[in-house]
């Protein structure tokens, strides 16, 4: 798995602040996709054990984030990579949030075993393709209308989707 960036804090990408981690590599192409840059899967630098342990650290020694946030490309197209890194966060620091976002709909990823188990880690899904004729700057955290913010731990104790709602 390759990475193309990372942000200490952030206040952009899920609610409070949080450290940011861009995995190279999507397929879904969307139209209008503001980071086209991240859809090469060799974009960016590896992510080694070097990197995840210096992040984790990052992490652990900022008191003010609320959690992390993975984007990309789409982390879900790394799985295994993934899971292993926000393991690795759950054990280090079990207060903090996860945060993903995805081209899947939720849907989709309990439908896949690999991705199922990053997105059972997680707290929120930020799912859906971008699509640009439903392009909404309104909306907070999520770009297009058809775009939902998912509440994993309620979707899977009621066996539907069930949004998150912002506090």
């Amino acid at each position: 798995m390759n990475v193309c960036g990372y942000i200490p804090e952030s206040i952009n990408e899920g609610q409070g602040l949080r450290a940011v981690l861009f995995v190279s590599g999507c397929r879904h192409a969307c139209a209008g996709c503001f980071n086209v840059e991240s859809w090469d899967f060799e974009a960016g630098e590896p992510f080694t054990e070097e990197m995840s342990a210096a992040i984790l650290q990052d992490i652990i020694d900022n008191p003010l984030l609320d959690g992390l946030t993975l984007c990309g490309g789409d982390p879900f197209f790394s799985p295994e990579e993934c899971t292993a890194f926000v393991r690795k966060l759950r054990n280090l620091c079990p207060a903090k949030n996860i945060w993903a976002y995805t081209g899947f709909t939720f849907e989709a990823l309990m439908r896949q075993p690999k991705l199922r188990e990053l997105a059972e880690l997680c707290d929120v899904i930020v799912d859906g393709k971008f699509e640009e004729e439903r392009k909404d700057v309104s909306l907070p955290f999520r770009g297009s209308s058809n775009q939902r913010l998912v509440d994993v731990a309620a979707s899977l104790k009621r066996g539907v989707t069930v949004e998150y709602v912002l506090r």
